[in-house]
């Protein structure tokens, strides 16, 4: 799946969970700034994957990278 079909089907809440994501935040950390609990962060992750295709936290970093949601450090 490209990065831009990907964009396409990602709704605009695992959108922003990959952009904190990205920013090294964990599940908890999310959830607090989100203001919805921990398991429905896992869930929204689950449902990303599932559409992607990825199966790690650092290939979820790379779709927010190609997605255009985070820069990576220079």
């Amino acid at each position: 799946m490209t990065a831009q079909s990907s964009q396409l089907s990602l709704s605009s809440r695992e959108r922003e969970i990959l952009v904190r994501i990205c920013d090294g935040e964990t599940y908890h950390a999310i959830a607090r700034g989100l203001g919805i609990s921990p398991h429905t962060v896992d869930t929204h992750i689950r449902r990303i994957r599932h559409k992607t295709g990825i199966f790690n936290r650092s290939q979820l970093v790379l779709l927010a990278v190609r997605l255009g949601l985070c820069q990576p450090d220079q």
